[in-house]
């Protein structure tokens, strides 16, 4: 699997006294995102030994970042959440200096960025939040479980800067438009889109679409440092470049994040195969299934990217809070996907998994619903 021979990385957070941690979440900011391999570290390691003219390596990267993903331009960023802001900076305020060095005030500029309210969402950090830290003025259209085109239509004015869609987990799954629908209207008013697709596998498809502006984060789906980038247009993206002069200022990408992020980019083909993630999550499934109080599938992501995870459904009499209560509160502290906790139910995922966890992940498993440590 792609995290052997790179338990390395750990060895400095033992060096603090901090409990180690086994992730079987997925790439999570609270954990750290992801591990990376260590030719990624080592280029990272030789970028803090120089010195380097830091606009010419933003555009460097930024030439990579297309390459990569077919886009006209690129642009590094600090996380994805980063640039979600620059992103509305640049469509609000472009490459006007006195303009952006006024973000996030954008009073008397065009500065209403429409979202479904389905993709108004808390991915750990409020979206609406990073639109605002851009200068944006968040207008949600639509419900909860429903958006037609009435809603956007009837949402554009002459205060309209972008539409923004957000492609998630954390987003409604049904009743919402897709952004094809949303692109076609855009078109149609001379708008520009932007499209969040931070954790998403594919960074091709999304651009291939359409939309003006598309943001991945480099930590996720890619297995980069904690970093992120914005491909689209080239004009929107040197506008973006230019918000390093505003907004970007507080959300700077260092030399070797952005060396981390090109590295990633020249190593992200090397991941664990599909029917590898299938088969280690069928013999988990197995050992839980042999579990009384625990029935476990194999299941794929909900949004259809290729990660497939064991699903474990726990009875109703035992809380799968309080599963994950002990599992979190151990040493070491196990982490497991928790994003259907309310239905009773926890799920791991293989990606962050180090060789031999998932046996410590199936003995604390075994100890909790024994009766041992929850009655």
């Amino acid at each position: 699997m792609l995290l052997k021979g790179i338990i390395w990385v750990m060895n400095i957070f033992k060096k603090f006294g901090l409990r180690e941690v086994i992730n079987a979440s997925g790439k999570m900011t609270m954990l750290g995102g992801s591990v990376v391999p260590e030719p990624i570290g080592e280029d990272m390691r030789s970028a803090l030994g120089n010195f380097v003219i830091i606009d010419e390596l933003i555009d460097y990267t930024g030439k990579i970042i297309a390459e990569f993903t077919g886009a006209q331009a690129g642009c590094p960023t600090l996380s994805a959440a980063a640039g979600v802001a620059i992103s509305v900076a640049a469509v609000i305020a472009g490459e006007d200096l006195t303009k952006l060095q006024r973000l996030p005030n954008s009073e008397g500029l065009k500065n209403e960025i429409i979202i479904q309210k389905g993709h108004a969402i808390d991915f750990g950090g409020s979206i609406l939040q990073m639109i605002a830290l851009g200068g944006g003025k968040p207008v949600e259209i639509g419900l909860s479980n429903g958006t037609k085109l009435a809603h956007l239509e009837g949402a554009i004015t002459e205060k309209t800067a972008a539409i923004f869609y957000v492609k998630s987990h954390h987003t409604v799954q049904k009743g919402m438009l897709s952004l094809t629908e949303m692109i076609a209207v855009a078109k149609e008013h001379n708008l520009p889109v932007i499209v969040d697709a931070a954790a998403e596998e594919d960074f091709k498809k999304h651009i291939k679409l359409g939309p003006n502006l598309v943001i991945y984060s480099g930590s996720k789906a890619l297995g980069g440092p904690t970093s992120g980038f914005i491909c689209g247009d080239a004009d929107l993206i040197q506008a973006c470049k230019w918000q390093y002069k505003g907004i970007g200022r507080a959300m700077k990408i260092s030399k070797e994040l952005m060396v981390g992020l090109i590295s990633g980019i020249s190593n992200c083909s090397v991941k664990t195969s599909v029917q590898e993630q299938k088969d280690s999550m069928e013999n988990i499934c197995k050992r839980l299934n042999s579990i009384e109080g625990l029935f476990c599938k194999v299941v794929q992501d909900d949004v259809g990217r290729e990660v497939f995870r064991a699903q474990i459904n726990i009875d109703e009499k035992v809380s799968a809070k309080d599963v994950a209560k002990k599992l979190e509160s151990g040493a070491p502290a196990i982490f497991l996907r928790d994003h259907y906790i309310n239905q009773n139910i926890l799920l791991i995922d293989p990606r962050p998994l180090f060789e031999g966890q998932a046996g410590i992940i199936l003995e604390r498993l075994i100890e909790i619903m024994s009766n041992r440590e929850i009655s």
